[in-house]
């Protein structure tokens, strides 16, 4: 078993050069030439088989309406739409524009208003949520690897989340960014590279974390190891993982005295520092993933309602794993 002494000082040649070491060793070039080719192709094929899963994911959803206008749109519409709308990224009222242009084909005439609502219409909430579950189920996600970070949406169009956080670094994870930036947390699977749960919050990332805890908490999923950055790395978070493999970069406050489960994910790190870190850095593949995400829709978002601006994520965060199922 490590001692603190070991660990501290591991800490501090991590800071110095081993981390210099390690990039020189391990680090890799990511090959983006023929990403408009693979992007194209892929979203080919996503669109071709979207119909068919949306049928699918609305098909056990009644409606049920005992007053008021008729639904100008059925449910498997609405779906289509939103995700749409969010693919396209342009405001609600560009949207029905351009359905104006389409109208031939999609047969739909509805206002910048009627799109908006969508955002909060249970029945498309309800719809959402069993088309993520779909998407889980038919790449049969059940054991996983996992890595966990945070990004933030703009909530403003003159504020950039990037390089906002790059000047304000670790503050920025708390209520400085408050009503300027939404945060949004996500659990990677490595294998497959979908997002296996999200939590979105106005507050903190910490807050973020602890939503997308509670929508992991309702699926079967189970986490054979994790990586989660230096901003979660504490005793409670292992323990919380105590059935997995934990990989977190420790504080340079760091004490020995949280449990044993703590104690040996140091020990870990002290004993092969090169092949923990081989692990932990997996998690790059989650900064990764947010990076093609807001190049392919966007880092604004135009709604300012809290449970619209979730409803937005959450469209994100399928039309993400639609592409890795059918990538």
């Amino acid at each position: 078993m490590a001692t603190e002494k070991e660990v501290k000082l591991r800490l501090k040649q991590l800071d110095k050069y081993l981390l210099k070491e390690y990039k020189e060793k391990y680090s890799y070039k990511k090959n983006v030439s023929n990403y408009d080719f693979e992007f194209c192709k892929r979203m080919k094929k996503t669109v071709r088989f979207l119909n068919p899963i949306i049928k699918k994911a609305t098909k056990g959803i009644i409606h049920i309406q005992n007053t008021g206008r008729p639904q100008k749109l059925n449910l498997e519409n609405k779906l289509r739409l939103i995700l749409i709308k969010q693919l396209v990224g342009k405001s609600n009222r560009f949207t029905t524009c351009l359905l104006e242009l389409f109208s031939l084909m999609f047969n739909i005439d509805v206002s910048y208003k009627y799109l908006e609502r969508l955002y909060s219409d249970s029945d498309v909430i309800m719809a959402l949520n069993s088309l993520f579950t779909l998407i889980i189920k038919e790449k049969k996600i059940n054991n996983i690897d996992c890595c966990g970070d945070a990004t933030g949406y703009s909530l403003s169009i003159s504020k950039h989340y990037c390089s906002y956080v790059t000047k304000l670094k670790e503050k920025s994870k708390v209520a400085n960014c408050r009503r300027q930036f939404v945060y949004n947390f996500t659990l990677m699977d490595l294998k497959s590279k979908m997002y296996v749960c999200y939590g979105t919050s106005l507050r903190s990332e910490k807050d973020a974390y602890n939503n997308a805890m509670k929508m992991f908490s309702k699926t079967n999923i189970k986490i054979n190891s994790i990586r989660l950055d230096r901003y979660y790395s504490g005793p409670s978070i292992v323990r919380q993982f105590s059935n997995s493999t934990v990989y977190l970069i420790p504080k340079k406050n760091v004490s020995l005295s949280n449990g044993l489960a703590w104690n040996k994910m140091l020990s870990r790190f002290v004993d092969d520092t090169f092949g923990y870190l081989r692990e932990y850095y997996l998690r790059n593949n989650s900064e990764s993933g947010f990076s093609s995400d807001k190049k392919l829709l966007g880092w604004k978002l135009n709604q300012k309602r809290t449970d619209r601006i979730d409803t937005a994520i959450f469209c994100k965060i399928i039309w993400r794993n639609l592409f890795q199922l059918y990538a």
